[in-house]
């Protein structure tokens, strides 16, 4: 069977001996799939992989598995376990079409008036035919008499297994209208970081807690609120900044509902008076989700936010953060300086630190020490030393920075200034040679200028550390797929400081909502930024009056685009609505 596949690879892909030798090698010395060490050793790709071997069996390839259609039925038969084991998922096709379609390598054959004829039929799909026994046991479970066997991808494969065992969960009401009204022995305890879709506890309330994480996790919602109210309670969460009503279950599941939360968090589930933080961490197929507790005691019983965050997403480069051409390189210049401040100012969850880990990820190179102090360290970065502030043994923002000054940092992120102590340590090292990053809660980026001075820094040291004052907020983008445009009144126009004749008679769009973006009309977001540069004129400014108005003024004058006006660019674009550019720039 090796010499035959070593002949139709060479045929085909022109595989030479040596290397299908150095793949027998590896093989017999440290065993393993021939195919695996095949694509790992990059002699071959999997799809040419795939093809040879459906020449070879004689079997068709599907590179990407229908799943429109689709009786997920065997999930509550086979361990999902045991298909990732085996890279294989059996699929029941509802449809009017061949089942086996002719693999690549093999010639065309005219279709039959009988393969047309409308049927359900199980067709599995394999990564590696040569597993039949794991094949009969799949068989015999299902107790299938008439099946089809197909080739594909293992991304594929295992999506399908992933999506299948995720639509066949119960559906939230269905898992509260199940419950019995005594949630108080079905609380277990989850040690390790395991797959959700794995968990076949029995156990009511954990279904529930894993539904509703993996609801939250699919919709790519940032948090999952869990809010008592006199008689009822209600679980709500956050997608694109907005909140949206997840499930309202009867009061007498909340205690349980908490309780089995903070067993995950490994929070003490009898201290009800005190607020609590912890974390957990979770999986959901492929991704690696970090979720972040908090409780705190309310008149009705505890209130509880999940904060998710997907490890597996990958940190933004600068490009990816939504600037214009001109503007990109004017942020790129800035961080490549070589001392002073830059901050980023805007509220709780408007991408401040999205933001600065794509500085860094930017800067961050071999001959470059990068250190940062952060609460919490939410992504780690290769390369970078990151120190997590920890309050309970006095770690605090002021100590940790005045520790990694002796580290010789050529670079310094510090996650807020909050005080005087680390506004004057982060002014000195500016001062002494080190470039600073930093954040802080502001409207703009004039009234940056205000608060340091309210926290007790000398405008004359703001004067001479500071570079840049980058000022930004999360705008929704319209969903491609729904989005329909049409022509705004005046009053609408108006309300953003437009005119009908500077659309130059372009259409606008608005959100209309679809199933891809869970009918909110919105897929996403992208941030708008205000970038106040501290030229000398600003600086002298700063040294006769620290007026917010005034400088925001003045830097408007030197050329400051607003955050309304960066907003207005991205409505032009047909990247987002009227109102929603509204709703985030408002003062």
């Amino acid at each position: 069977m090796e010499s035959r596949l070593y002949h139709i690879l060479e045929k085909s892909f022109g595989v030479t001996e040596s290397r299908f030798a150095e793949a027998l090698s590896i093989k017999s010395d440290k065993g393993g799939p021939l195919g695996d060490i095949l694509v790992n050793k990059n002699i071959v790709s999997e799809r040419q992989l795939l093809e040879a071997l459906s020449f070879l069996y004689d079997l068709p390839v599907w590179f990407d598995l229908p799943l429109d259609n689709i009786d997920f039925a065997f999930t509550r038969h086979i361990p999902i376990q045991f298909l990732k084991k085996y890279l294989m998922v059996p699929l029941v096709i509802n449809v009017q079409a061949p089942i086996s379609e002719p693999s690549a390598a093999a010639p065309d054959e005219p279709e039959t008036e009988e393969a047309l004829t409308p049927r359900s039929k199980y067709v599995i799909a394999m990564n590696n035919p040569s597993s039949f026994q794991s094949l009969d046991d799949l068989v015999r479970s299902l107790g299938l008499k008439e099946y089809d066997v197909v080739l594909s991808t293992k991304e594929a494969i295992l999506s399908a297994i992933n999506i299948s065992y995720d639509l066949s969960q119960s559906t939230a009401e269905e898992l509260v209208q199940d419950m019995e009204e005594d949630g108080s022995n079905i609380i277990s305890e989850l040690e390790d970081t395991a797959d959700l879709l794995d968990d076949t506890s029995d156990a009511p309330i954990i279904k529930l807690v894993n539904h509703i994480l993996s609801q939250s996790i699919k919709a790519r919602a940032s948090d999952v609120h869990i809010e008592p109210y006199q008689d009822s309670f209600k679980v709500r969460y956050r997608i694109d900044g907005i909140l949206y009503d997840l499930l309202s279950p009867p009061k007498w599941i909340q205690p349980a509902l908490i309780s089995r939360i903070k067993v995950m968090a490994k929070l003490n589930i009898a201290e009800k008076r005190l607020p609590q933080d912890g974390r957990l961490d979770i999986r959901i197929g492929a991704q690696d989700i970090d979720v972040r507790v908090s409780t705190i005691p309310t008149s009705f019983g505890e209130r509880v936010v999940l904060r998710l965050l997907n490890k597996t997403s990958a940190v933004f480069n600068l490009s990816e953060l939504g600037l214009n051409p001109q503007r990109l390189e004017l942020f790129k210049g800035l961080v490549q300086s070589p001392n002073g401040i830059i901050l980023v100012t805007g509220p709780t969850g408007s991408g401040k630190t999205t933001t600065l880990y794509a500085v860094l990820t930017t800067i961050n190179k071999p001959d470059i020490n990068i250190i940062t102090v952060e609460d919490p360290v939410e992504y780690q970065i290769k390369g970078i030393s990151q120190i997590q502030v920890n309050p309970k043994i006095d770690l605090t923002f002021a100590r940790g920075l005045r520790s990694i000054v002796r580290q010789d940092p050529d670079v310094i992120l510090i996650g807020e200034i909050r005080d005087k102590e680390t506004a004057d340590i982060a002014v000195q090292s500016a001062l002494t040679g080190h470039l600073v990053f930093s954040t802080l809660h502001t409207n703009d980026s004039a009234s940056a200028i205000t608060r340091l001075v309210d926290i007790g820094v000398e405008p004359f040291l703001i004067s001479s550390s500071l570079i840049a004052v980058i000022a930004q907020r999360l705008i929704r983008t319209l969903c491609s797929d729904c989005k329909e445009a049409y022509r705004p009144d005046d009053l609408a126009l108006k309300s953003i400081g437009l005119d009908s004749r500077s659309l130059n008679g372009r259409s606008l769009y608005r959100a209309k909502g679809c199933d891809n973006c869970f009918h909110t009309g919105f897929r996403g977001r992208s941030a708008i930024f205000e970038i106040m540069v501290m030229n000398d004129e600003l600086k002298s400014m700063i040294l006769q009056t620290f007026d917010s108005n005034r400088i925001k003024k003045k830097a408007q004058e030197l050329k400051m685009l607003s955050l309304r006006q960066d907003g207005i660019q991205k409505l032009l674009k047909g990247m987002t609505t009227i109102e929603e550019v509204f709703r985030v720039t408002q003062q």
